[in-house]
């Protein structure tokens, strides 16, 4: 009797010792007397207690931050660079089998390439094209990692230090051009509105009487912005009108007086 109640118990502790419970994000890579097996899971299975042994990896999406890096760029700017990775294992047997510790070896791959692409490019290169550079980091760290069973799928720059008297020069720069935009669209102004005034000028000039008309609107447009005494200009040909009114009235006075040659 009691030789079947041992049994028993050694049953139900090789039996608890045989089950494996691997959730749906996990898979468990089997190894039987040291060589592989593949990978099971998701679920519930057993194995063969002390022959096997089952190492758990997570399928998910890891994440981690790149420590800043102290690169000397192309046009030799000192810049410090970190960077943030996403990765997650594809094939569970290869991130077990091929790379030691999957998790560091990522890391140092993503921090050699790093320092490698941003050292390759100039400073306003990396300022303005931020996805183009990102895009050239995940390509090579995928590739470099692909061999372990492990998925890059996003690399982003998150932050570019650079010295405080570049920052100074680049402000001084960013001044100089808007005042070159500045005195461009002034000169493109000016230009433009000669072009308008020499036409004005030419209409003008084959109607006089326009000329007046332009006096008056500007005397009535000036004089209700002020209440104060203006000096205006009156053309030559205004005045020209009433002389020549004032000849013709004074030939008629002079004919009338003058005595009848009649006898």
């Amino acid at each position: 009797m009691g030789l079947i109640i041992f049994l028993i118990i050694v049953l139900l502790i090789i039996l608890m010792a045989s089950i494996r419970i691997v959730n749906e994000y996990e898979r468990g890579v089997i190894f039987r007397l040291g060589r592989l097996v593949g990978a099971k899971g998701p679920g519930i299975f057993l194995i063969i207690p002390i022959v096997d042994k089952m190492i758990k990896m997570s399928l998910r999406t890891i994440n981690f931050d790149v420590q800043p890096q102290e690169v000397m760029t192309k046009d030799n700017v000192p810049v410090k660079v970190n960077a943030v990775i996403y990765f997650r294992i594809i094939d569970p047997c290869k991130a077990v089998v091929a790379v030691e510790n999957f998790r560091f070896a990522t890391l140092q791959i993503a921090q050699t390439t790093l320092r490698g692409v941003v050292g390759e490019i100039e400073l306003d290169e990396l300022l303005s094209q931020r996805e183009k550079i990102n895009d050239r980091l995940q390509a090579i760290i995928d590739e470099q990692t692909d061999p372990w069973g492990i998925k890059v799928s996003v690399v982003e720059i998150k932050e570019i230090e650079i010295p405080d008297t570049m920052k100074r020069a680049m402000a001084r720069q960013a001044e100089v051009e808007r005042e070159r935009r500045a005195k461009v669209i002034n000169a493109t102004g000016e230009y433009q509105a000669s072009e308008k005034l020499s036409q004005a000028a030419e209409i003008l000039s084959k109607y006089p009487q326009a000329i007046q008309l332009r006096y008056l609107q500007t005397l009535s447009e000036i004089s209700t912005e002020h209440s104060s005494t203006i000096v205006f200009p009156v053309p030559i040909d205004f005045l020209n009108t009433f002389t020549q009114r004032v000849s013709s009235a004074h030939k008629e006075d002079t004919k009338k007086d003058s005595p009848s040659d009649n006898p």
